[in-house]
């Protein structure tokens, strides 16, 4: 009888072990926003959206580390070490492109797969050693670029002024814009840069005024694409004003006012989305990620947001993969979930479908975007 209980009794707490042990399995992932600061109109609704990540993946239940960088790239690296002290498996950010090309060095140090919710396109191209490790969660400049050139080679632009940021945002942005201005037979007649931080671009606007294109183009993201446009006008420029997915926000309507009033632009179809066909296979995705963030916060996301919304969708689907190869919180692991994300097939996002391949961390193709113009104060399909 005694051993019959003893049995019963042991075989009862190792259940209940097994159990806890279960209970526990967990994965960690550090999210790196920039919730104050210039990039702040971005790094806000990325904060807000780490609420609506999955808690649960498979068995695993998710524990997200949020943490500000005041959009200072300095202050990135600071936060990501404390990351990587946590043991995390994977990080979700940062908002702002200088911030995350300053990690790349360590997150393929530390061997943990990064998913940039970044305008740049810089942070896996080109591809090598340290960016396999880089995932994208926003469309790469050539896509955008291609569907902006093409209407300006549609509409007659022979010239074009162009100024950006002075940031790997900026740059990479003036090279898609050379390479795409060459093929369409397009001169770039002006090329000026400014700094996130500026609250003035009167010296550089002069110059673009004087250069007289017949439109310029605009390689900035967030608050600051609205500034350059609003200086054009001041300054009588009649000419087009085309912006990048970086100025696909309401806040630079909100800024901009008439001022920005038929502004050309290729961004998510999150922006235009009533006007979006309902067989789109990312309305509906789209459609769900802004009902569950206007129940949360009572207002609709910044298409910012749903970058990091679908890097949760990203690691939904690979985590199952990678647990295959180890725990979370192993080099297994993590080596694994890197692979499983470069796996990643016809996943739909809220601003387009994925499908990566070892040469394109992004994955995004022409649906993933839509000629978007600004009428009466509202963004609408470019028709």
């Amino acid at each position: 009888m005694r051993l019959t209980r003893l049995f019963r009794q042991t075989a009862l707490m190792a259940a209940l072990g097994l159990g806890c042990a279960a209970a526990m399995a967990q994965m960690k992932v550090g999210v790196i926003y920039s919730a104050t600061g210039p990039t702040s109109l971005v790094g806000i609704p990325q904060k807000n959206s780490i609420a609506l990540l999955p808690k649960k993946i498979g068995d695993l239940t998710v524990e997200y580390i949020g943490l500000d960088d005041a959009s200072d790239s300095t202050q990135s690296v600071t936060n990501l070490r404390k990351l990587l002290a946590e043991n995390i498996d994977a990080l979700i950010g940062p908002s702002g492109s200088p911030n995350a090309m300053g990690l790349i060095q360590f997150i393929a140090e530390a061997g943990v797969p990064m998913l940039a919710p970044v305008g740049t396109a810089a942070v896996v191209q080109p591809m090598d050693d340290k960016k396999k490790w880089v995932f994208k969660t926003t469309q790469n400049d050539e896509i955008i670029g291609a569907a902006l050139f093409d209407h300006m080679a549609k509409t007659g632009v022979k010239t074009l002024g162009y100024i950006g940021l002075s940031d790997p945002y900026g740059e990479n942005w003036y090279r898609v814009a050379s390479e795409l201005a060459a093929k369409h037979g397009i001169k770039i007649i002006a090329n000026e840069r400014f700094a996130r931080s500026d609250s003035s671009v009167v010296g550089q606007t002069l110059k673009l005024v004087g250069a007289n294109p017949d439109a310029v183009l605009v390689g900035a993201a967030g608050g600051p694409s609205v500034l350059p446009e609003i200086s054009l006008v001041d300054k009588g420029y009649k000419g087009k004003t085309y912006q990048t997915h970086g100025a696909a926000l309401p806040a630079f309507i909100k800024l901009g006012g008439k001022k920005v009033e038929g502004t050309i632009m290729a961004a998510s179809l999150m922006l235009v989305l009533p006007e979006i066909a309902d067989s789109n296979p990312s309305k509906k995705v789209a459609t769900q990620y802004i009902d569950e963030y206007k129940k949360v916060y009572g207002e609709a996301p910044a298409t910012f947001g749903a970058n990091v919304y679908d890097a949760g969708l990203l690691l939904a689907g690979a985590v199952p993969k990678a647990e295959k190869a180890g725990k979370p919180g192993t080099k297994e692991f993590r080596a694994a979930l890197r692979d499983a994300l470069e796996q990643t097939r016809e996943l739909v996002g809220t601003q387009g479908v994925y499908n990566m391949t070892p040469q394109d961390h992004s994955g995004f193709d022409a649906r993933g975007r839509e000629l978007i113009t600004i009428k009466d104060g509202q963004f609408k399909l470019l028709k």
